[in-house]
Formats: C-alpha cells, sequence, structure tokens
C-alpha cells in the first residue's frame, strides 16, 4: 500500500483515497448480474453489472498521523493488541482496526478510558453483509474522541449460522438502539444487550432485510386503473 506521506496521483487523489489495483482485490468468484435477475425478465438494467469480490488491503506502518499515535498508545496499554486487531486499514482518511469477537468489549473499554486515548462517544453502530465472503455479516462502531478530536473505526465480522459479536452496551450506552436496528436489519446477534428486540420491523417479522440474499418481495399497487405486481413477480429471479 501507499504511504499516506506521498503526494497525490494524477488524479489529484491522495494514497488513502485511492482504491487498490485490481491485482489488489480479493480472490473469488466472478458474479455477474446484481438482485438475483437473469434472462429477459432482468428490466433493472443491472443484468450486465460484472461483480468481483474485493476486500481493502491492510495497511502498513507508518500509517499517517495522527494515526500512529492512536496505534501506539493502544498497543502500549493493551497488552493482547496483536491477539485482539487482525488488520489495520487506512481508506479515505479513515483507520479501521478488524477486531476478534472476543475482545471488542475491553477493546473498546481501553479505547474510552485511556488518558492517551480517550474516544468518549460512539457516534454509531451500522451492519453490513458482504455475501460470498465468510463471515459475511459485520459489525462497525465508529468511535469520536472529544478530547483529542479524531476518529477511528472499529469493524468486528460473523458468520450467518452464528451471528453472535457481544454488545458494547454496557461501556458506550448510545450502542442500545443501534445495536437492535443491526439485529433486526441484518440478523446479528449482540450478546448482553439488554433488550434485543426489533425496532423497525414488526415483532413476528421473518428474515432481515437488509441481507443481500433477502427476497426483494412487496405489495401489488394500483395505478390509474392498473394493477402493478410486486418486483418479486416482475422479474426474473433465481
Amino acid at each position: 500500500m501507499t504511504e499516506p506521506n506521498s503526494g497525490p496521483d494524477s488524479t489529484g487523489a491522495l494514497p488513502d483515497q485511492r482504491r487498490p489495483a485490481p491485482a489488489e482485490a480479493a480472490p473469488g468468484v466472478v458474479e455477474r448480474g446484481s438482485f438475483g435477475a437473469h434472462g429477459s425478465g432482468d428490466t433493472s438494467g443491472f443484468g450486465g453489472l460484472v461483480r468481483r469480490p474485493w476486500a481493502a488491503p491492510s495497511a502498513q506502518r507508518p500509517y499517517g498521523q495522527p494515526f500512529d499515535d492512536v496505534a501506539d498508545a493502544l498497543e502500549a496499554v493493551y497488552p493482547a493488541f496483536g491477539d485482539a486487531v487482525t488488520k489495520v486499514v487506512v481508506d479515505r482518511g479513515e483507520l479501521t482496526f478488524h477486531v476478534q469477537p472476543d475482545h471488542l468489549v475491553e477493546l473498546c473499554r481501553t479505547l474510552r478510558d485511556d488518558p492517551a486515548l480517550r474516544f468518549e462517544l460512539l457516534s454509531s453502530v451500522s451492519g453490513i453483509d458482504y455475501l460470498g465472503t465468510p463471515d459475511r455479516l459485520h459489525s462497525v462502531y465508529h468511535l469520536t474522541s472529544m478530547t483529542y478530536r479524531r476518529r477511528i473505526r472499529l469493524e468486528v465480522s460473523t458468520s450467518v449460522e452464528d451471528p453472535r459479536i457481544p454488545s458494547v452496551t454496557g461501556v458506550y450506552p448510545t450502542a442500545d438502539w443501534q445495536e437492535r436496528e443491526a439485529y433486526d436489519m441484518f440478523g446479528i446477534v449482540y450478546d448482553g444487550h439488554p433488550a434485543l428486540t426489533r425496532i423497525l420491523m414488526p415483532d413476528d417479522w421473518e428474515g432481515h432485510p437488509q441481507r443481500k440474499d433477502y427476497p426483494l418481495g412487496g405489495v401489488p399497487v394500483e395505478y390509474k386503473g392498473a394493477t402493478i405486481p410486486p418486483p418479486d413477480e416482475r422479474r426474473s429471479y433465481s
């Protein structure tokens, strides 16, 4: 990976804003189309898409300031840093630590309480579904240090078969509603959450609507005397 200290490329983009070259793309099977549509039933225009699995490459030191200061401070006060953090990514001006689930809570507590770090605010917890990859469900945490005016991200992955991640509500109470939303939309179970129930969908709803393999579904719509069927009946899906 290009070091953050080098200058902009021919497009004017700084190194941490660049997409990796094709050679850095994660290996995997090339997929075509979108939404599972194929054949003449695809009226979306997405049938011609070619999708190649991609994963952000690991960053190498120096990460650039203030990221090196954050990493150094965290390594100094968290002895299990090497086991807890599986990958460090610097991309688009953001620092991301990929964290093992069993270290998440203690790592958050360290980031919050240590005087050299002081990430007092958890501003967001969000879910991602990288369909077709191992441990495809990811939970992402955006942390802000009000003291030092810094922001970092933590990312934890889990499988669909056993989608469990420890809850951080005991460290950051703001995670309460945000973890509930990620549970509702992606089916990530946050162990230790005080009341992990749906927040957007009805309690008896089946499935998790923002997973990539969730069917579109829908209801028929009447428009000027014509009945338009729901999306899953208008196109051909796998």
